[in-house]
């Protein structure tokens, strides 16, 4: 069986600075569609770029961002994203509901973690989340991703009573679980009733040869990196590699306002190249979207937990190639 793929995109609004300072206002379009001389270099890229090589995937949609700006204009990309044969699914920023103005929901801080919260209220944060889902979409969701992969035990409960049976909530190089057993870096793993697919995380080393732990992203992965990583998942027997990025990766911009952009052609080249290497390699690999294999997926748990690793010089020529890519405009 060939290893699944699955590459997952958290489709999401900007704060922008709005809770520090009354003059900054949050940021929707920009953020998503890149647009620069009339072309999309984020999400439009994305949907070319997964046509053109046949690749499923699934979009995490932030839907508590309704709260403040309403339906549109991200119902609009959802339905562009269905539109093009793409797998929708939810994720939830609470920090979205402190903008609520309907006394009948009640109110909600600015604490922008799903982790350390009460039961009723983590349940009635996801609650209205899923309603927006449902709206946009015409279906419940079957997966949910918490923001910034924050998660405990609670979450998994709160998800379980919701009905939604999948999640992907852990990275453990972008947040550690303060439980050993969700501090996951590979595999399917029941939780509370639930199956987590954490994204994939792999141990390499820093500049002074110690131990650290990266998730794997677009971003901050050099294809080399994700290339071997693939290679390594293949060969140890790992069933599902879960990647993590965001449309705002494939375009950069000059502040958080999203004012001026240009094409990020370092990360678009790396997925264009994780696309086409696995469409070149069917018997090995292929990518899989959460709606397709969840009744699978849901049947069979995965519960080792493999650690894979990176030997030091991948590490080294990633550092140097992800800084050139921050400091020169049009590199």
């Amino acid at each position: 069986m060939a290893t699944e793929v699955s590459i997952t995109i958290d489709t999401e609004f900007s704060i922008a600075g709005a809770f520090d300072s009354p003059d900054c206002l949050p940021v929707s379009d920009p953020m998503v569609s890149g647009a620069v001389a009339g072309r999309e270099e984020g999400l439009g890229f994305l949907l070319d770029l997964f046509q053109k090589y046949q690749t499923k995937s699934t979009f995490f949609v932030e839907c508590a961002n309704y709260f403040y700006f309403g339906d549109e204009p991200m119902q609009g990309y959802v339905r562009r994203i269905q539109a093009a044969g793409q797998d929708v699914q939810l994720h939830v920023h609470p920090c979205w509901l402190h903008f609520n103005k309907n006394p009948s929901i009640g109110t909600f801080s600015q604490n922008d973690s799903c982790a350390g919260r009460e039961t009723g209220e983590l349940k009635r944060i996801f609650d209205l989340c899923v309603r927006v889902f449902e709206r946009w979409t015409g279906k419940k969701p079957l997966a949910l991703r918490t923001g910034s992969l924050h998660v405990d035990r609670t979450v998994y409960r709160v998800m379980a009573e919701l009905g939604i049976p999948l999640s992907s909530s852990i990275g453990l190089g972008v947040f550690r679980p303060e439980v050993p057993e969700l501090q996951l870096m590979s595999g399917r793993h029941q939780i509370e009733g639930v199956m987590e697919l954490p994204v994939l995380s792999y141990q390499d080393f820093s500049m002074f040869g110690n131990p650290h732990i990266k998730t794997l992203q677009i971003t901050s992965c050099s294809w080399p990196e994700m290339k071997a990583l693939l290679w390594q998942a293949r060969r140890y027997g790992v069933d599902n590699v879960v990647i993590l990025t965001h449309p705002f990766e494939y375009f950069k911009t000059n502040g958080e306002r999203f004012e001026k952009l240009t094409r990020n052609r370092v990360n678009q080249q790396r997925l264009e190249k994780l696309c086409r290497f696995i469409h070149s390699h069917p018997d090995d690999f292929v990518t899989m979207d959460f709606a397709s294999a969840a009744e699978r997926w849901r049947a069979q748990e995965e519960a080792e937990n493999i650690c894979l690793t990176m030997p030091p010089w991948y590490a080294v020529g990633r550092k140097l190639h992800n800084k050139l890519n921050d400091m020169v405009w049009r590199y």
